[in-house]
């Protein structure tokens, strides 16, 4: 039996589809199980058991016929989580006799096998598990919930690289690949200082794109944290995220991060709502402000606010979070 799963969404899309994999492969473990995802799934995926093969796809740069022609008639099943048309014709002309996609998907007509996809609450995780109530073997025993990543002997020691001391630290991730995703400089500058204040190492993680917008809450903040962000690799956050003791985050992948480290999450919401799905699977608190008409916004959020205000985020005072710190820290 060889399976294909096709998800080229961004990259907390994929951390929440290690469970759709692992359940895949208790079904049918002898079966090949390949994934086709984006370049980061080297990393999100690297010392996966349950992955035997890896097919990177960047749609700005691939050929989608050269990738059509990779897979064609190679497979037996394809499962596709990911709701693009592409996914959908890709699937369609590699000649992949049962092809199970969501009814909300681009050319979904183009799957033999539909499941309903709904905004409905219910967590990213479950449904993309109900694509697998379609397999032929389906078996609810097997199915497994909870996210994974998997780091080898010498990447469980990258903290030690930068003097940190496992559950002796935590973790801000202040950054967002939508711009009105990011909780306030001035919010994330207070908790900061609230921590720091009260003895706490804290620890900055992000990507280059976040430096400009990390620079602006260092300028406001009066206490200097162990700033890693643009510094460190996805394998070492991985790392630095699993042997803290909370990370506080915005609605982006750190969360999904610490959900598969078991790590407390305090979960900052501005133009998403939990309606979507995407969630702290388990160990969360989700910090938002309920009631305003003009939330959600959109599915990813906005590089600017539609209405000019931002109120969704501005709303939110460092007080709520530090309430919710004190909570689990207690």
């Amino acid at each position: 039996m060889k399976i294909l799963v096709y998800q080229t969404a961004f990259l907390g899309d994929l951390i929440l589809t290690t469970p759709l994999l692992e359940s895949i492969k208790n079904i049918y473990p002898n079966s090949h199980l390949a994934i086709i995802t984006k370049s980061f799934g080297k990393d999100v995926l690297k010392n996966n058991p349950f992955v035997d093969e890896l097919i990177i796809f960047e749609k700005s740069k691939d050929s989608t016929i050269d990738l059509i022609k990779k897979i064609r008639k190679r497979f037996d099943i394809a499962i596709s989580p990911h709701r693009s048309h592409r996914a959908s014709y890709v699937l369609f002309f590699a000649s992949i006799k049962k092809r199970i996609g969501f009814d909300k998907a681009g050319f979904s007509f183009l799957y033999t096998d539909l499941v309903p996809h709904r905004f409905d609450g219910t967590h990213e995780i479950d449904r993309n598990l109900k694509l697998l109530e379609k397999l032929p073997d389906f078996d609810e025993k097997k199915i497994v919930k909870d996210p994974k990543l998997f780091l080898d002997e010498v990447e469980d020691k990258y903290i030690q690289k930068y003097n940190l001391t496992s559950k002796n630290y935590i973790v801000i991730a202040p950054g967002s690949k939508w711009a009105t995703k990011r909780w306030t400089e001035k919010g994330f500058a207070s908790v900061i200082d609230y921590l720091i204040s009260k003895n706490e190492n804290v620890v900055l993680i992000g990507g280059k794109e976040d430096e400009e917008f990390t620079s602006r809450i260092l300028n406001i903040a009066k206490y200097t944290p162990l700033n890693l962000v643009g510094k460190s690799s996805l394998r070492e956050s991985f790392a630095i995220i699993k042997h803290s003791k909370l990370l506080i985050s915005n609605d982006s992948a750190p969360v999904h991060m610490a959900v598969a480290f078991n790590v407390p999450i305090i979960d900052i919401y501005g133009p998403t709502v939990k309606d979507f799905g995407f969630y702290p699977y388990k160990n969360g608190i989700v910090v938002e402000i309920e009631g305003l008409k003009c939330r959600p916004c959109g599915l990813h959020g906005h590089n600017k606010c539609p209405i000019g205000t931002h109120e969704c985020m501005e709303k939110i005072n460092p007080e709520m979070v530090i309430e919710n710190i004190d909570k689990i820290l207690s």
